[in-house]
């Protein structure tokens, strides 16, 4: 599938978004469209195992969650399942019923994806939909024939491509928030050249690295280092690992990386300053475009704590900012993260806007983290952005 083909499959998606005109705005629609195709790829990822899965289900009725997961997955082949007699071609033969169908199918798969639609909100989406009397209509248009999601269609990789497409749609259309939720690509590949262009090893069969983006939102710099590694070796093997605090970004990021077979389970959700879930892990590379200019009020006092008590054994025990900017923190965060050099080091890169480079007489917490950076000898390049 060609760059073409999947703008062509992209852009046929988003344009379903015309039936949801009127009802909603512009900035709204990817919070339909986002959930259907997530929903839209996974029944056609299960259909083939389906009624093995329904089989399977059946003979092991009243056993716990965890047991379940484990043997429905061994069945499904992928880390997800669903329950239900339902699929998605099946919700369209009861119209005057197809938002209690679509909730009920959603509720039989397996908890991973349930978490996903619970932070897309979707039940809300389905409820307004069918309010405004477009539910059916927009679940039909999802199984027209011109959209087969099916894997022998469309792989994994491709797959990844078409949401990765779908996401910087919404992101422009959103544009009064796109800035929380998306840099911009090409940014985001000056970063990953950067960040990769001295790495001798990159092209050993079957190298594994991993990747960590701690403010990951919904996946762009994970997704673009990858495909730069990928790019450079077939074979690599890149471990994708993130957390966010929105719902929705989370929602995105995860059903991304269900969607392209990676472990989703490490992307994590929750406030990276207060609740560090990926705490005492070490990682090859880090990226991140971390709020800048915000406040860090509702995280001052675990943050207080952790440098007072902890210090450099922590993650803040260089110093900390003023109050209305955290960028620092994130970047500490991130360097705390480091592998030793004994142990292959490791390499950051990270979007800031100019304050950290001069905010801060000598002596304040902003000068005392850059002193300790570059004693430390860890920064090797700044590079300005245009507007």
């Amino acid at each position: 599938m060609s760059t073409d083909t999947h703008k062509q499959l992209a852009n046929f998606i988003w344009s379903i978004c015309n039936l949801l005109r009127g009802p909603y705005k512009r900035n709204e629609y990817r919070k339909v469209i986002l959930p259907l195709t997530v929903l839209k790829r996974f029944d056609s990822i299960l259909a083939p195992t389906k009624a093995k899965v329904l089989a399977e289900a059946k003979k092991h009725q009243g056993k716990s969650e965890n047991v379940l997961t484990s043997l429905l997955t061994n069945v499904s082949g992928v880390k997800f399942y669903n329950t239900s007699p339902l699929d998605f071609g099946k919700l369209l033969d009861d119209p005057s019923n197809v938002a209690s169908s679509l909730t009920g199918y959603i509720n039989g798969f397996s908890p991973n994806v349930r978490a996903i639609f619970e932070k897309f909100k979707f039940g809300e989406q389905v409820a307004y939909m069918a309010e405004k009397d477009l539910l059916y209509r927009v679940v039909k248009a999802f199984q027209s024939e011109a959209l087969d999601l099916r894997p022998e269609k469309v792989d994994n990789v491709q797959m990844g491509y078409v949401f990765e497409e779908l996401i910087r749609i919404g992101a422009e259309q959103s544009n009064e928030e796109a800035g929380d939720h998306f840099t911009p690509r090409e940014v985001i590949q000056l970063m990953v050249n950067l960040l990769l262009s001295d790495e001798t090893d990159l092209a050993k069969s079957h190298v594994v690295k991993t990747i960590y983006d701690p403010t990951c939102g919904t996946g762009g710099m994970l997704s673009t280092a990858e495909q730069y590694l990928r790019n450079l070796n077939s074979k690599a093997n890149p471990q994708l690992f993130g957390q966010d605090f929105n719902d929705e970004s989370w929602a995105v990021c995860k059903s991304d990386m269900l969607i392209k077979g990676e472990n989703a389970d490490n992307i994590k959700l929750g406030d990276t300053l207060k609740d560090d879930q990926h705490a005492g892990a070490q990682f090859d590379y880090m990226l991140a475009n971390p709020p800048f200019g915000v406040e860090w009020k509702q995280q001052q006092k675990t943050v207080e704590i952790e440098h007072e008590k902890q210090g450099f054994n922590g993650r803040f025990g260089a110093g900390l900012p003023r109050i209305n900017d955290g960028a620092f923190l994130f970047l500490q965060h991130m360097l705390s993260k480091m592998r030793p050099v004994d142990k292959g080091g490791s390499r950051i890169a990270i979007v800031f806007n100019g304050s950290p480079l001069f905010t801060g007489d000598a002596g304040s917490g902003e000068s005392e983290i850059r002193r300790w950076i570059i004693e430390n000898d860890w920064l090797e390049g700044i590079v300005a952005l245009p507007d």
